[in-house]
């Protein structure tokens, strides 16, 4: 099996197609609290050691070409934690952005984030929105956090935005399609706002609530690999198998179509 893995890794090295690169990857960092476990040490150790492989892959994705990187950072969901685990991942953009603004500036990257901002504290809003304001000249790959992100509200603030526009007699109700829906949604300001390509780490799954709507053609890549372990060698892993996907979007390909 490892053999396998050795060879599986060296392939995506080797053979990745700068061509088909996903513009838009999306990934759900899962594994933190996991990887803390595995070696004795509290939760937020996971968390802290997570925030060290978002720079590393952030470069890394960079580097590669890719568009946008979308990082599902906290969910609506997670306020369920426990209060001081929540507090660490509060206080975590105010250290990452306060170390990484200078790598991300040097390194052409823009920073966005979506999600329902005016819920999280002071701090961690200062932070944010200091590092989109001193990264918004750059002309590189987005990295767009999902904070205090849920698709479900995503989609229920969107219809709640259509419908208001339809009362207020701005919108007929037969002009609202799926191009219409989309500029309704968070990722609307994204150069490439759904992605080609969505990998979670960890072993587990599922979705958990991230970007229904913009997935629907995605490829999904699941890995066991637990999110502070994830290195630059499994991210060109999981576009090496994206590569190797064919991508039909309900109709043939060239061969089925003969």
């Amino acid at each position: 099996m490892f053999s396998n893995l050795f060879k599986n890794k060296q392939a995506a090295q080797n053979e990745l197609d700068p061509q088909k690169i996903p513009a838009h990857i999306a990934i759900i960092m899962d594994g933190n609290g996991r990887w803390a476990k595995k070696r004795g040490l509290p939760r937020v150790a996971g968390h802290k050691q997570g925030m060290e492989t978002v720079k590393t892959i952030t470069k890394v994705a960079s580097d590669l070409g890719v568009k946008v990187l979308t990082l599902y950072a906290f969910s609506t969901e997670n306020w369920k934690r426990p209060q001081d685990e929540v507090g660490f991942l509060m206080d975590l953009p105010v250290k990452f952005f306060n170390t990484f603004v200078p790598e991300l500036i040097a390194n052409n990257v823009r920073v966005n984030v979506m999600g329902y901002t005016d819920k999280l504290p002071d701090s961690t809003q200062k932070a944010v929105f200091d590092a989109i304001e001193q990264t918004k000249d750059n002309t590189g790959m987005v990295l767009n956090f999902a904070l205090n992100y849920g698709s479900r509200a995503e989609i229920t603030s969107a219809v709640q935005a259509l419908a208001t526009q339809v009362k207020q007699g701005e919108l007929e109700p037969s002009q609202i399609d799926e191009k219409v829906f989309s500029e309704a949604l968070m990722t609307a300001d994204l150069p490439y706002a759904d992605p080609e390509l969505l990998i979670r780490t960890s072993g587990e799954e599922r979705i958990s609530n991230f970007l229904l709507w913009q997935i629907a053609y995605s490829e999904l890549v699941f890995t066991d690999v637990l999110w502070p372990d994830f290195s630059a060698e499994d991210l060109e892993l999981s576009i090496y198998k994206f590569q190797q996907r064919d991508r039909r979007f309900g109709g043939l390909n060239k061969k089925e179509d003969n």
